[in-house]
């Protein structure tokens, strides 16, 4: 479950997980679909908040992302965006 989420730069946030691990994600290459499309212009996409109700990121539009998806999905921790750098999710 997330417990926070900042704003960074360009479209890169800053996810606080509820175990206390922090990952830096970069939504550039995934902001695809009706939904995401507002999300491609930096000022909207700034306005990214934490939703207590789902646990998880949200926009105004009503665009979220799952935890697993920000937990492991892309980072930009040493450079990588090539999926998992720490372990895989549970099966």
């Amino acid at each position: 479950m997330v417990t926070a989420v900042e704003y960074l730069e360009a479209f890169t946030i800053r996810v606080t997980f509820a175990d206390g691990f922090v990952r830096d994600v970069d939504l550039a290459e995934h902001l695809e679909g009706e939904l995401f499309e507002p999300l491609k212009d930096v000022e909207y996409f700034r306005q990214v908040a934490f939703d207590l109700e789902s646990e998880t990121v949200v926009w105004p539009n009503g665009a979220d992302l799952a935890p697993e998806f920000l937990r492991w999905g892309p980072h930009r921790e040493s450079g990588c965006e090539c999926g998992y750098e720490d372990s895989p999710p549970p099966a």
